[in-house]
């Protein structure tokens, strides 16, 4: 149980000691910075632990963003310091400077849980301060400015503010008017009653699943329910981040669920609609794994740019000023955050046409919506990557390797490839990699299945992908690189099963795609929790982007189209079962040994 400290006097009528309880602590009392280091002492170290000034007057949600917040291991406010383990040795120290002799951060500073959050910040440490907008967390020095801030804490409805800040400050129009209106109250009546925000997670992804089964039924009366439950779905996705919010409730293992089963979710669904269309004589699994490739590689766009200008120097452009300047302007903030059709509005329209046309229809416009927004934001990052004097660091040259899945093959030639690559322009990198990919997908597409040209493309496609990561990925436009292998491989796993032509190949296609796809996903979601990317054992077992790619039209060469079909359900099992393997027990081992909580704010999914 974390332990909280109450410092100096008692005050009558103060309700603080009750307040403390309510978030969770145990309250022990201390006369005096003797007192309190002795009871900092006694604390386990693997508690948390929090100094708060007994005359403290404010809202409880300011104490409990100041005071619970896992994600950060020192947070203050006026008032009230507290450390988590990892951080109990800088507030031990702090501590012990004020307790000793002379000692003093800030003299001037009557509070000493202010005067340690002084000496934190004097030792150069970090400590988080939330903000608190309207909420008050004050210290009064005598009675006037107690009755004062407790009039303060009574204008503002502390319940509101909690309430309004459980949603996303950022979030698409349909999120924002249509769903976040009512689902902050389901996430209060969830807090209210104990529930995690990964038990909500986990009832969005099945309720996401019975979706699917629905739409598989192709029945007029399944893709309806489909529609209503895709819906549903949603609004319980909403829900556990509000959850988290409301009560604070972050964690790894939250984030790592969140992110993943958001793409299950999805790609489980139009997987639902592939085979509801089989039943009605409809094949459309060619459209349907089009649509997963397209959104796959929409977000490798998205997390790629981000991590190559996460902590560039210099990271300004005239095109961020105008995007900037248009922000400003009401009416175009809305229009540019639905126009990259972010998954509000993308579930919205997937299960309105769900429920009223086909999921040949649906499909359709989820291509034409997705490519739309896809270049729509893809040009304007290349564009502002173009005007924009930005110095990339080595940590983002590191995360886009990383992210490009360069396997045993593209390492050893880019070791030969290194002195070659320094002497080539800047616009190699992505150069190479986009015309490496395009020939291999154009030549499976153009090509007779069976025939040794895929092969060679392949074996060519080695080269530039090697060439494409011999040097660092500090370019202008080398973030382009990860989404330019990404869909080279997953492409040309589709044309290849299309052009097999026989029963089964594009489902087995479906399923090695959205194996590989996952990997990928877990890749970022490790790099975003500043965990490093995935083992090379991991890498190398399944063999990178460039050596699936080359096993794969090998296949195409080497097999029958039976076979091939064969060969690709194999495949995708053996990838599935280690990535997902690996991924579980990573996730869950850091979730045991207490890895930092994280929650992610960015961009709409």
């Amino acid at each position: 149980m974390p332990t909280a400290i109450l410092t100096g006097q008692p005050v009558p009528g103060s309700s603080i000691e009750s307040e403390l309880r309510s978030l969770g602590f145990d309250v022990h009392l201390a006369l005096g910075a003797a007192d309190t280091e002795t009871l900092l002492a006694r604390v386990p170290g693997e508690h948390r632990v929090a100094v708060v000034d007994a005359r403290f007057v404010g809202h409880p949600h300011a104490l409990r963003l100041g005071l619970t917040d896992p994600r950060f291991p020192l947070a203050a406010i006026p008032g009230a310091v507290t450390a988590q383990p990892a951080a109990r040795q800088a507030l031990t120290r702090a501590m012990a400077r004020e307790n000793s002799a002379g000692g003093g951060t800030a003299l001037a500073v009557d509070s000493l849980a202010d005067r340690i959050t002084a000496a934190l910040d004097a030792d150069g440490a970090d400590v988080h301060r939330p903000e608190l907008g309207s909420l008050v967390a004050a210290v009064p020095a005598d009675p006037q400015a107690r009755n004062e801030a407790r009039q303060a804490v009574a204008a503002v409805d502390d319940e509101a503010v909690r309430l309004k800040s459980a949603v996303k400050a950022r979030d698409g129009f349909v999120t924002t008017f249509f769903i976040s209106p009512y689902s902050r109250y389901i996430a209060r009546w969830c807090a209210r009653r104990g529930l995690t925000p990964n038990q909500v997670t986990t009832a969005s992804l099945i309720t996401a699943l019975i979706a699917a089964g629905c739409a598989a039924t192709g029945t007029r009366g399944g893709f309806v329910a489909a529609g209503v439950l895709l819906i549903a779905s949603f609004v319980l996705d909403c829900t556990d981040g509000q959850l988290a919010r409301y009560s604070l409730q972050y964690s790894t293992l939250g984030a790592w669920l969140d992110a993943t089963f958001d793409r299950a979710k999805e790609y489980a669904y139009y997987a639902g609609l592939a085979l509801g269309a089989a039943r009605g004589g409809d094949d459309v699994w060619a459209l349907a794994l089009g649509a997963m490739v397209l959104q796959t590689c929409r977000h490798v766009v998205d997390f790629s740019f981000n991590e190559a200008n996460h902590d560039a120097a210099a990271n300004t452009s005239p095109t961020a000023a105008l995007s900037d300047r248009l922000d400003s302007v009401g009416w175009t903030v809305w229009v540019r955050r639905m126009i990259v059709l972010p998954i509000g509005e993308r579930w919205a329209m997937i299960a309105v046409l769900t429920a009223l046309t086909t999921p040949r229809i649906t499909f359709y416009a989820l291509l034409i919506g997705c490519a739309f927004s896809a270049t729509y934001t893809t040009a304007g990052r290349v564009l502002r990557s173009l005007t924009r004097r930005a110095t990339r660091t080595d940590r983002a040259a590191k995360a886009l390797a990383d992210l490009a899945d360069s396997g045993p093959l593209a390492e050893a030639v880019a070791r030969g490839l290194r002195s070659t690559a320094r002497r080539l322009p800047g616009f190699t990198a992505p150069a190479v990699a986009l015309l490496g990919g395009a020939a291999v997908v154009a030549t499976a597409a153009l090509t007779d299945f069976g025939g040794p040209w895929p092969l060679v493309a392949a074996l060519a496609y080695v080269l530039t992908s090697s060439l494409a990561v011999a040097r660092p990925l500090k370019g202008a436009l080398d973030w382009l690189v990860p989404p330019f292998f990404r869909a080279a491989e997953y492409l040309t796993v589709l044309v290849l099963a299309a052009r097999a032509d026989v029963n089964g190949a594009l489902p087995a296609a479906f399923g090695l795609v959205a194996a590989v796809a996952y990997h990928h996903y877990d890749t970022v979601y490790r790099i975003r929790g500043d965990a490093g990317a995935p083992p090379q054992w991991l890498v190398r077992t399944i063999g990178g982007h460039e050596g699936r790619t080359l096993v794969i039209c090998a296949l195409a060469v080497l097999l029958t189209a039976t076979q091939f079909k064969l060969a690709l359900t194999v495949l995708a099992v053996a990838v599935a079962l280690v990535v997902l393997v690996e991924s579980i027990r990573f996730w869950v081992a850091a979730h045991k040994v207490g890895a930092p909580a994280v929650h992610d704010e960015g961009e709409p999914a």
